[in-house]
């Protein structure tokens, strides 16, 4: 991993991603690393869990695995998140395999 990549890790086959998220965007999107997390753009409003719902199946999509395993660790009632993802199958570019 390089020092600019501080905002995610691996950890035995599991990625760790650090996430700022932005609700209620016009559409879903990665936007690219930015002061230690990934941001990204979710179409949903934070009310309910609706933006973190909609943040997990997103994230399940762009990395190729069921939504399953797509867990929120930490950060439910914030912008800033915590997120494992279990053996992703696909990757995006700014991410380097483990």
């Amino acid at each position: 991993m390089r020092d600019d990549d501080t905002w995610y890790r691996w950890r035995d086959g599991v990625l760790i991603l650090n996430v700022r998220v932005q609700p209620r965007a016009k559409t879903d999107a990665l936007i690219g690393p930015e002061g230690g997390h990934l941001r990204v753009r979710i179409a949903a409003p934070p009310i309910e869990g609706k933006a973190n719902e909609r943040l997990r199946r997103f994230l399940a999509g762009e990395f190729g695995v069921p939504q399953s395993r797509v867990e929120l660790v930490a950060g439910g009632q914030a912008r800033l998140k915590r997120i494992r993802i279990q053996a992703p199958r696909r990757l995006p570019d700014l991410i380097e395999p483990a």
